[in-house]
């Protein structure tokens, strides 16, 4: 039995070891899917500030193009090129640095487009570049109420502007709104959309129990889940450790992280329908890639144990890698728009889906953090 032991635990690690030197995704091929898949996009969209029309016409300062100038925005950090700061710049000047509904929106979506203005003011201090996103933040601060977050999504589209004003302004108000509102979210709203049993969240309150999926199983949306992953590690990675709200941040990451492992597909991706994979399965990319996102920089940062997430990581960002994206750069295996499994189906290499940006951005998000990993 110890010879048994032994030789499990010795095959183990040399499985290991040879998956970490096999398959490691190398930095210039990270890169180059990067570039293809980015390359796609601006060629498909020059003008950053065109209207997206699908069912209906909609300007593109609206989340789901936030969210891949995002992407685009880390990508800048690992590969400066001019062309990518210019797109960033034009698709603000376009909108007037402006917000979809104006500055007295309080919708989440709606102020989704200040991440990436902050992060153009903070290369490029114009006042006018974080003047919008700024008054429709403190005027939510102003109102005192704390119930606008009904949805999951909402986190990652506003928590990471709260956590970008407070450290521009050295003003710790921000941090203290931004986790009132969260913990509404977590705890109040619908009963508390946060399951600590399970380690992950209910899109929503529609999707509380009693809701099950067709298997019998809570309904936890896998992008939805990977937006809270995205919130927490872009509120962690700007806001200072003693900063209020850091610890329960970090203490919720580390509980979903560990709950995705077992979830994983075996081909890499992960499911949309995290608890039932028969529930409209196969493979979807923008899920897989927030959760790639959330995993990789929690290795790069230190907080999550290299041994045991690399394998995880590889093996996702490699399927994505192989499986998903186009010659020409398109992404497949997107699911469309919506906030359920059933929503933007079918997914399919193939079919493109209602908007190609946020897919994009959690792609992009994903891989600057995987060309980060040292080997």
């Amino acid at each position: 039995m110890k010879k048994f032991i032994f030789s499990s635990a010795l095959l183990i690690g040399l499985s290991t070891q040879m998956l970490f030197a096999q398959k490691i995704p190398n930095k210039k091929g990270v890169l180059k899917a990067l570039k293809s898949t980015n390359a796609y996009f601006m060629n498909k969209w020059p003008d950053a500030g065109k209207s997206i029309i699908t069912n209906k016409e909609r300007p593109s300062n609206l989340w789901t193009r936030a969210v891949y100038y995002e992407g685009l925005m880390a990508l800048y950090q690992i590969h400066p090129d001019q062309t990518y700061y210019d797109y960033a710049v034009q698709w603000g000047e376009k909108h007037q640095w402006g917000l979809r509904d104006g500055v007295k929106t309080r919708d989440a979506d709606n102020q989704a487009c200040g991440q990436t203005y902050i992060d153009l003011y903070n290369i490029d201090k114009k006042p006018e570049r974080i003047r919008d996103i700024k008054a429709s933040m403190d005027l939510m601060i102003l109102s005192n109420k704390i119930k606008d977050w009904t949805w999951i999504d909402a986190l990652q589209m506003a928590m990471p502007v709260f956590a970008k004003l407070g450290k521009v302004y050295q003003d710790t108000v921000y941090y203290e709104y931004m986790y009132k509102m969260y913990l509404h979210s977590k705890n109040v709203e619908g009963g508390g959309l946060y399951n600590a049993k399970d380690g992950l969240w209910w899109r929503d309150k529609d999707f509380v129990p009693p809701y099950k999926e067709p298997n019998g199983e809570d309904c936890y949306w896998s992008r939805g889940n990977g937006w809270v992953v995205a919130a927490l590690v872009r509120v962690m990675e700007t806001m200072p450790k003693d900063a209020i709200g850091y610890d329960e941040y970090l203490k919720t990451y580390h509980e979903m992280i560990k709950a995705l492992v077992p979830l994983q597909r075996a081909d890499g991706f992960w499911n949309v329908s995290l608890h039932d994979p028969n529930h409209f399965g196969g493979k979807e990319t923008s899920g897989t890639a927030l959760f790639v996102y959330g995993m990789a920089w929690g290795v790069n940062q230190g907080i999550l144990d290299k041994e045991t997430y690399l394998p995880i990581i590889t093996k996702a960002w490699n399927a994505m890698a192989k499986d998903a994206v186009h010659q020409n750069g398109a992404l497949g295996y997107v699911q469309g728009t919506g906030k359920e499994p059933k929503d933007g189906q079918p997914v399919s290499f193939t079919k493109t889906p209602d908007f190609e940006d946020y897919g994009l951005g959690c792609f992009l998000l994903a891989g600057t953090e995987v060309y980060k990993l040292k080997k």
